[in-house]
């Protein structure tokens, strides 16, 4: 590659990452900081702020996974299924905010961040792929639940969970009673961003990749000038409170730029169509933003296409952060999906002293 394409590739590649470090450095750390000052006058910092007992789950490579679990009060249904909920890239347990808000108390609810991310291990790079982060959820589900469970996955969540039933099918048969997938892949992921930025930083994948690993410094520069403003861009499709964005930004920010760079390979290979196949026969729900920009909705149109008991739902004018975005919509359709599962297990009885 010539020097001025590799140079084009290696700028696409710093966007990517959060931005060249020569990018409009304080315009961008001034609107940081406006946001930041507006959402604390809008209110209580409330978001990330629901704690429970930390666990941890030693996963089969001897990683150490942050799990917290909220267990459910007495007007909880004694035979209701535990919920798993499973974070995207660059994200962590927290992003949950509000789904495990409407849920507290009322189901057992198993959270955890995955490998990398938040407050679990850092994982050798060999490691860090979505074949692992299956298992790390099949480690997850035995050490933390008993019984039945819903899977809800956002992202890179989702792919968890199909990594889970390609490499564990017996576990989703005999586990799984609902499961849904949220602004996520079953395949054909190629560009992380949209249009023409995207499709050179996808050919060029593996040589930006090595470039940056080489330029740390740089990368962590450019991140911390820009990452808000791609924050705000591609995460939401719309306008939300700062709150949300700072949040989000955050949760970006506290990832280090080797660990972003870890997953890529992965997400290139990531084709498990054929594992959805394990989640036909439950009640699911497919959700994908008409804005999303990280995941076209497309990809959540294939993901229905195979999954004849899911409800498929657009969110009109929203991002790939659905979940805070239009945090009502979400919640109401997880009940939906929470009340279906319900019906189908009224009748059985649940096995003496089977714990919830």
């Amino acid at each position: 590659m010539s020097g001025p394409a590799w140079g084009r590739v290696l700028g696409v590649g710093m966007a990517v990452a959060g931005g060249t470090a020569a990018a409009a450095a304080g315009g961008l750390a001034a609107q940081r900081r406006f946001a930041a000052r507006r959402a604390q006058r809008a209110g209580p910092a409330e978001l990330g702020t629901l704690r429970s007992d930390p666990h941890v789950v030693v996963a089969d490579d001897g990683l150490l996974l942050h799990v917290e679990v909220d267990e459910a009060g007495p007007e909880g249904a004694a035979d209701a299924p535990t919920v798993v909920l499973v974070h995207g890239y660059v994200l962590d347990l927290d992003c949950w905010h509000f789904q495990r808000a409407a849920l507290r108390g009322r189901y057992r609810v198993v959270l955890y961040d995955q490998r990398s991310h938040g407050r679990s291990g850092r994982s050798d790079p060999a490691r860090t792929t979505i074949e692992q982060l299956g298992r790390d959820l099949a480690t997850v589900l035995h050490e933390m639940t008993t019984g039945p469970v819903v899977l809800i996955g956002h992202s890179m969540g989702g792919m968890s969970m199909l990594a889970l039933a390609e490499q564990f099918p017996e576990v989703v048969a005999e586990r799984v009673v609902g499961v849904a997938f949220m602004a996520t892949s079953a395949g054909g992921v190629g560009q992380l961003l949209p249009g023409a930025p995207g499709r050179l930083l996808d050919r060029a994948q593996p040589l930006v990749v090595a470039g940056l690993a080489r330029l740390p410094w740089l990368v962590e520069t450019g991140r911390r000038t820009t990452a808000f403003a791609l924050t705000k861009r591609i995460a939401f499709g719309g306008e939300v409170p700062d709150s949300y964005v700072v949040f989000v930004d955050q949760m970006i920010s506290r990832t280090p730029s080797d660990v972003i760079w870890d997953f890529f390979p992965s997400f290139r290979t990531h084709r498990r169509e054929h594992a959805l196949a394990a989640y036909a026969d439950v009640p699911g729900l497919v959700v994908g933003g008409e804005l999303d920009h990280v995941l076209p909705f497309s990809h959540t149109e294939r993901i229905a296409r195979e999954l004849p008991r899911a409800r498929l739902l657009e969110l009109a004018g929203v991002g790939h952060m659905l979940m805070l975005e239009k945090h009502e919509a979400v919640g109401e359709a997880i009940e939906e999906l929470l009340a279906v599962v319900a019906a189908e297990s009224a009748g059985r009885q649940p096995e003496p002293g089977r714990p919830r």
